[in-house]
């Protein structure tokens, strides 16, 4: 009789563990990001894992290494295991739309983060205006031009082609540049494809079949990264002024020095953490805006002290 007590007691105990195992996680969210080199995404995903634990919810982190078809993959899979949200930083903001519209219908809310889709079945997007943004840089850039280069410059842009959103800041830059009325020549456009490898290839490419080429833009973290390591490599910290987005430690250390002029900077972390918490007040019935701006910060000389704490 004892020993049947001592049983069921086990058991009992053993079954409550379970319960509270199972109840653990009042909601779990998937972020299906794009790569995990860059140090935006993987502060978008820090941001994101603060907000998910305050909340007392499970966050599942998918990483697509670039490769667009893997986002749609895992978004069946989350879909199919009945997660409670999901959050998107899309690769190919049309391709991944199918994949949208089946959360959707099944129920499952996709908020898109960083990169707006188009018409897409998304309950809300977070992030920057892209376009607005490199038109902010674009005048920046030509101000610049204006004031320290004699009105004239040469410049060669590293991109990421297959991203939407870096080819938004493309063309809001370019727009604002054309609209200054500066003598600035576009020289070349080279594909870094948001790797740090490709871009400082293309990047070094680029210098070398543009010796007179005295200024850059680099539209993305990766691309950013190439250009700085490229003009450094070259010897060309003298005569090659750089603009571009998404600060590194790299890029501080060029503002320091002078040659690197101005750097957008987002707040990835801020992005991540608006996405989840847009999530939970879903779950819990309440309205949540369709678009969640999320304000950028050029950075200069003048104001660059307020981000070394990123990179210690």
């Amino acid at each position: 009789m004892r020993l049947n007590k001592v049983l069921s007691g086990c058991t009992a105990a053993i079954a409550m563990t379970l319960a509270l195992g199972a109840s653990a996680w009042a909601d779990t969210f998937a972020l299906v990001t794009i790569n995990q080199q860059a140090l935006f995404f993987n502060q978008i995903n820090e941001g994101a894992q603060k907000a998910a634990d305050a909340a007392g919810a499970k966050l599942v982190i998918f990483n697509a290494n670039n490769v667009p078809s893997a986002q749609n993959d895992a978004m069946e899979n989350y879909i199919t295991q009945k997660v409670d949200g999901i959050i998107l930083v899309a690769i190919d903001v049309n391709g991944v739309k199918p994949a949208i519209t089946a959360a959707k219908t099944a129920g499952i809310p996709v908020i898109a983060i960083d990169a707006q889709i188009p018409e897409g079945d998304n309950v809300a997007f977070v992030g920057v205006d892209n376009t607005k943004a490199g038109e902010d840089i674009g005048k920046f850039y030509a101000d610049y031009v204006k004031a320290n280069m004699a009105g004239t410059a040469k410049i060669g842009v590293i991109g990421a082609l297959n991203s939407f959103i870096q080819n938004q800041r493309l063309d809001g830059f370019k727009k604002a540049v054309a609209d200054s009325g500066q003598k600035i020549t576009f020289l070349d456009t080279v594909d870094g494809q948001n790797v740090q490898d490709v871009a400082l290839t293309a990047a070094e490419n680029l210098m070398t079949a543009n010796p007179d080429m005295t200024t850059l833009y680099a539209t993305g973290e990766p691309a950013l990264v190439g250009a700085v390591s490229a003009v450094t490599s070259q010897g060309r910290t003298g005569d090659v002024k750089v603009f571009g987005w998404d600060l590194t430690k790299q890029a501080v250390e060029g503002i320091d020095a002078g040659w690197v002029t101005a750097v957008v900077q987002q707040d990835p972390a801020g992005e991540g953490k608006a996405a989840v918490e847009a999530l939970v007040k879903l779950k819990k019935g309440e309205k949540i805006e369709p678009i969640i701006n999320v304000p950028v910060t050029i950075v200069t000389k003048e104001n660059v002290d307020q981000f070394r704490g990123m990179f210690k």
